[in-house]
């Protein structure tokens, strides 16, 4: 197709929308412009074009025989493309939402502040998928992950949430007053490890630590961990900010902090997100806005 000698998208639609309405006054409104405008519109399509397409030799304008041949081909093409638009915005509209997000995460963080996104967008279906493993993010599956780490996931498009280090904490009951100056004054306890994480085993090389633990590791449900490390039963590698209150209560002690610049992320495939998916990730950003402000 020959785009350069096309009229200009907005003179065609100037012409069509007159040819609908019948009145430049109301093709004007329909377009939110004055009837001028589209009056100069229709003169720059003739020009254009070279051809009369409106008879002004009454009070009222009308169609030319070549005027009503555009007007039928404008309604053809432009309904084309409406049906289109239309199919193209609203597909998927019924299929949930899929987000997924650690135990952790889902039980210290999001669930608490699930309601809010109900009450927002009542009609946004929504599937939260708590697991470790980490999901890919494919066209028609998870829309939404919630990832921990520092952001940088090759072919995704990631930011900053809930910024926070990582920190290993244990019950003052399971320690019993030990001192605690290395890590390797760990490994002859239990350590604990939500499903689908490694974090220990990370933690521990990355503090030269090569020697296995003497006393085994126990893999559970972020929400059981919990429940596992006050009553004493491990060690645990854990996101700061949800032992954090722990530790202030006295039930848990902080024995080493990770290093800065982790936390967790929203992350999508790049790309224009679904109406959905486009509301939850507004959504998050207030959270972390009013959160940071609180």
């Amino acid at each position: 197709m020959q785009w350069r000698d096309m009229p200009s998208l907005s003179a065609l639609r100037a012409f069509a929308v007159f040819a609908e309405s019948g009145t430049l006054q109301q093709a004007g409104v329909a377009l939110n412009v004055s009837h001028a405008a589209i009056s100069q519109q229709l003169r720059q399509l003739e020009a254009h074009m070279g051809v009369p397409l409106l008879d002004r030799s009454g009070r009222a304008l009308r169609l030319t025989v070549e005027g009503e041949q555009l007007a039928q081909a404008l309604t053809l093409g432009f309904g084309a493309i409406r049906v289109a638009v239309q199919d193209l915005t609203t597909r998927g509209a019924g299929q949930p939402l899929h987000v997924t997000c650690t135990p952790m995460f889902a039980t210290h963080w999001l669930m608490p502040r699930l309601a809010g996104f109900r009450q927002a967008y009542p009609a946004v279906d929504l599937v939260i998928d708590p697991t470790g493993e980490v999901v890919q993010l494919t066209p028609g599956g998870i829309d939404v992950a919630l990832r921990y780490g520092h952001g940088n996931w090759p072919g995704l498009e990631a930011e900053m949430l809930l910024p926070s280090p990582m920190a290993v904490v244990a019950a003052p009951g399971l320690l019993d007053q030990r001192r605690v100056n290395r890590p390797e004054d760990l490994l002859d306890l239990p350590w604990l490890e939500e499903i689908g994480t490694n974090e220990a085993s990370v933690w521990l090389r990355s503090r030269g630590v090569e020697d296995g633990l003497k006393a085994g590791r126990v893999v559970l449900p972020g929400n059981l961990l919990m429940e596992a490390l006050r009553g004493g039963q491990g060690v645990a590698v854990s996101v700061r900010d949800f032992v954090a209150p722990d530790v202030k209560a006295g039930r848990l002690i902080e024995l080493f902090q990770e290093e800065q610049g982790r936390g967790y992320h929203i992350v999508h495939r790049p790309g224009v997100l679904r109406p959905g998916a486009r509301h939850f990730v507004n959504w998050l950003r207030r959270e972390r806005a009013s959160t940071a402000l609180s």
